[in-house]
């Protein structure tokens, strides 16, 4: 069954776009701000917070660049006027990074001063190596006059160790994720190439650097092995549970999200609507394999 589900992710562009949307709705929010918020309420309700990603990566030009800015300043209006418990997520490729960097900067400053009028919060999602400076960069200038705006590490990058000890401290505020783009082996921890397995030590490691240093950190994994060992670590260092919180994706892994629930843990939800349905359910399915085969079987039995 693994190897059947294996290869039909491969076989994902076969699959009707019809059928890869009716799968999609599990994981995205909807097409419009009002269904995220639609959403959002539900996640609220159960006790999840909530961090709102417009799809939609690289943009073809500013102007698509601009429109992303006006979607994320209504999420921002929209979270404020429903009493909704969200925040942001912005890849700054959306914002124009590979088209004109201080432009991107600009876009992004507009972003946080919005979130900053509602006393909310912008994260930096990171993205591939190529932009892995020019985000940290750009993180560091911004962070010093504006402290609503947090970034992404990934644990799967040999250059995590360097990165992460700037970004430290009181007040600071991380999220670390294992990493999930396709990489040159050169940038990646030892074997994290051929199993994601080996990323956890890192990872553990790093969630160590910012218990040690006062650092908020947002632990992003569906790595049920992993969660456990850094659960472990705070409470062997008696970690208060204000000081971190598990993130995870909408529709994924969702007993295990009930589960920290449960054990009285802070939970906070990736939560992306938008357009842009199609490249990021594409993603998602052949990031879970079993989603893969699910949906090949659905359609050769229709």
């Amino acid at each position: 069954m693994l190897t059947f589900n294996a290869l039909m992710a491969h076989a994902i562009p076969l699959v009707p776009r019809a059928l890869v949307q009716k799968a999609s709705r599990r994981y995205i929010a909807g097409n419009t701000v009002g269904e995220a918020v639609a959403r959002i309420g539900k996640l609220n309700a159960l006790g999840c917070s909530a961090t709102v990603d417009v799809l939609g990566e690289v943009v073809a030009d500013l102007r698509q660049a601009e429109r992303t800015v006006d979607e994320y300043i209504e999420v921002l209006d929209a979270i404020h006027a429903n009493g909704l418990d969200a925040n942001v997520s912005v890849k700054p490729s959306a914002l124009g990074l590979l088209l004109d960097e201080a432009r991107c900067e600009q876009n992004l400053l507009q972003i946080v001063h919005a979130a900053a009028r509602h006393d909310n919060f912008v994260r930096i999602d990171m993205e591939d190596a190529d932009c892995t400076q020019r985000e940290i960069e750009m993180f560091g200038r911004l962070r010093p006059k504006h402290s609503n705006v947090g970034l992404v590490l990934q644990a799967y990058l040999q250059r995590t160790y360097r990165d992460i000890e700037p970004l430290l401290g009181q007040g600071r505020n991380l999220r670390l994720c294992k990493g999930i783009y396709v990489e040159e082996r050169w940038h990646l921890v030892d074997d994290a190439w051929r199993d994601r397995r080996a990323i956890n030590a890192h990872f553990l490691h790093h969630v160590g650097r910012c218990f040690d240093t006062g650092t908020f950190v947002g632990i992003a994994t569906h790595d049920a092995a992993l969660i456990n060992a850094v659960t472990e670590l705070a409470h062997r260092r008696k970690i208060d549970g204000s000081r971190f919180e598990f993130q995870m994706l909408l529709g994924v892994c969702e007993p295990l999200r009930g589960r920290l629930l449960q054990a009285g843990f802070r939970v906070r939800i990736y939560v992306p609507f938008g357009k842009d349905w199609y490249g990021y359910s594409t993603r998602r399915i052949k990031e879970n394999p079993q989603i893969a085969g699910y949906l090949m079987r659905a359609m050769l039995t229709r």
